[in-house]
């Protein structure tokens, strides 16, 4: 399910691209502190999540380590969805490191061009859990040659994260709900009052 966004003007009309839902339904896979749990967290929950998503392969024979690189690719994914909606704390050296991963997974896992008389796609030629990333890729690479690449976001409320499309007017959307953007407003508030900014000063 695609997010509404919150945090700027009504949503707007935008249709979801497949290659949209299948990188989030791939970052949004991590554990929030708030009930979501860890989707990647040894090879055994892995593997039940591929069964579980035919867009990446379905079953396959999943290892631990695989569930570690899965971690990997999908949080370097996050720091750049988050840096999307100007979360300023993955800015700079995250956001480089997290680049940097990016290029040696892209080196790793290639991709194959199918051309047909229909039109060209992007898909990774290889099985397995090799597959699963290589279709991670590719849509990704297909999508960030829109215009629409940096309406991909993580909700800016932390520990959320959680990825959306950002469907506003005017691609302002910084949190993946009205309930994450009443929290940070929130906590914003309050620490203002613990601040004083918050007290009216007193008449002359």
């Amino acid at each position: 399910m695609i997010a509404t966004p919150a945090g700027s003007p009504e949503a707007g009309p935008r249709t979801v691209a497949p290659t949209v839902e299948t990188v989030l339904a791939f970052v949004n896979t991590r554990a929030d502190g708030s009930g979501r749990r860890e989707l990647f967290g040894d090879g055994g929950s892995f593997a039940a999540w591929l069964a579980e998503h035919e867009e990446f392969g379905g079953e396959s024979v999943v290892s631990d380590a695989d569930a570690a690189v899965a971690r990997e690719l999908r949080d370097a994914l996050v720091t750049l969805l988050l840096a999307h909606a100007g979360d300023e704390e993955r800015l700079g050296e995250p956001l480089l490191r997290a680049e940097r991963h990016l290029r040696r997974v892209g080196s790793l896992y290639p991709l194959a061009t199918v051309v047909t008389a229909g039109g060209v796609e992007l898909t990774s030629p290889q099985t397995g859990v090799p597959r699963v990333f290589g279709t991670v890729l590719a849509a990704v690479t297909t999508f960030a040659q829109s215009s629409d690449w940096g309406r991909i976001k993580a909700c800016r409320n932390p520990p959320c994260h959680f990825g959306f499309f950002d469907r506003t007017r005017n691609g302002g959307g910084l949190y993946c709900s009205t309930g994450c953007g009443s929290q940070v407003s929130m906590r914003k508030h309050r620490r203002r009052q613990r601040d004083g900014a918050g007290t009216p000063s007193a008449e002359v």
